[in-house]
């Protein structure tokens, strides 16, 4: 009944392939290497309980009651502290705005910024969320080509420069440079110094996702492209969904003035502002060095899943597999050989007992279709080698 009353805007949204996942495998006996959840042993449960019983005990009139829509000063503060240490200097609480999730600050970005018809970069796999909040902004895109070292600078240059010369100028470009979401690569300095170089060459903004910058478990995590930022050009997200809980739904930007601006305007009309005692329970966490205990705690059992999965991967995947090899974050990203279709395949895993998320989700042309991304932060070990050790199975029997 209802749709003839629905707007044209509603045809661009579109489900989220992991969340549907997530529906089928829910009360069965189905590994889900699918979702992208992290480990709840590294929520800081007792912790939150007692900073969640201060709060109302000393504060109940501030915590339960509507606060500023940028977020609450004393917050925006300790964020400039925290991204202090993944090396952004030079701002302030101004240039800090507090979102519900990271989630929440692409879908501003990207309805800020994005046209229909603008020409946008991303990476070929990129976070599916971030495409699908993309799409129905109906851009025209530009793909760059993901390596084992993070996505192809030379080709994001020769791709710009021909986009330019068919008259088509690329406003911006979306990228995850630290432990991909799904692909699990992560840049080097080098590279990261190359992209903004090219972005300032050619005039394009850098919407730059640091959603696992904090999670790198393997030699030192990078700085942020946003760190080596001098005009204002990059717009950082961060969230506290990977070091504290993703239950409290908190993210914030780093950007200009101006830009913060226009983000207060936008987000008034839509819900106002973020929690305000979500944010203090993170406040507090700051302050009481919460976050410094847990994020060594989430890397080494990152770190230890990780092994696992690799080894397993390495123990039943056909040779003519190959996959990423992440020094951080949360996903394994596979390439099966081409004859494989993995949308097709996944009802056949599931039977079998296992779930992983096919990999054209991924991409902005639905390509990939030999493509699947693997989470290892869920599981437990046990979990890990039965389910790779199914999939494995599954493979060779399409092979």
């Amino acid at each position: 009944m209802f749709e003839r009353y629905l707007s044209k805007d509603t045809e661009m949204l579109r489900s989220s392939e992991i969340r549907d996942l997530l529906k089928l495998t829910e009360g069965k006996k189905v590994i889900s290497l699918a979702g992208g959840l992290p480990d709840p042993s590294t929520f800081p449960a007792e912790e939150i309980e007692k900073i969640t019983s201060d709060i109302l005990k000393k504060s109940p009139e501030r915590a339960l009651q509507y606060s500023t829509t940028s977020g609450i000063v004393d917050f925006r503060k300790e964020l400039v502290n925290l991204s202090a240490r993944r090396g952004i200097t030079g701002i302030n609480e101004n240039n800090i705005f507090v979102t519900v999730g990271s989630q929440e600050a692409l879908f501003m970005i990207f309805n800020l910024l994005v046209d229909p018809g603008d020409t946008v970069i991303v990476e070929m796999p990129t976070y599916l969320a971030a495409l699908n909040i993309l799409r129905a902004r109906k851009p025209n895109f530009i793909g760059v080509k993901v390596t084992e070292k993070g996505p192809d600078i030379d080709e994001l240059e020769r791709k710009v420069k021909e986009s330019i010369s068919n008259g088509k100028k690329p406003k911006l470009m979306y990228v995850i440079p630290t432990a991909q979401n799904p692909a699990g690569t992560t840049m080097s300095l080098e590279d990261r110094k190359r992209l903004l170089e090219i972005a300032e060459k050619y005039d394009f903004l850098v919407v730059e996702d640091d959603a696992y910058g904090f999670l790198v478990f393997e030699g030192e995590s990078p700085a942020p492209i946003k760190a080596l930022d001098k005009s204002g050009r990059v717009i950082y997200t961060g969230t506290f969904s990977k070091i504290l809980a993703p239950g409290l739904r908190l993210g914030w930007i780093v950007a200009s003035e101006e830009f913060t601006h226009e983000l207060e305007l936008y987000k008034q009309n839509v819900d106002l502002h973020t929690p305000t005692f979500t944010q203090m329970i993170a406040m507090e966490a700051i302050r009481r060095g919460v976050i410094d205990r847990q994020i060594p705690k989430i890397k080494e059992t990152y770190r230890k899943k990780r092994d696992v999965m690799l080894s397993a991967i390495e123990k039943y995947f056909p040779k003519t597999a190959r996959w990423s090899r992440p020094v951080g974050g949360m996903f394994v990203f596979t390439w099966l050989p081409e004859k494989i279709d993995t949308v097709k395949m996944l009802d056949d895993a599931m039977k079998r007992g296992v779930a992983y998320v096919p990999g054209s989700s991924f991409y902005y042309d639905y390509s990939g279709r030999n493509t699947m991304r693997l989470n290892f932060s869920y599981p437990s070990p046990e979990e890990l080698e039965q389910g790779i050790k199914i999939l494995g199975q599954t493979i060779s029997s399409y092979l």
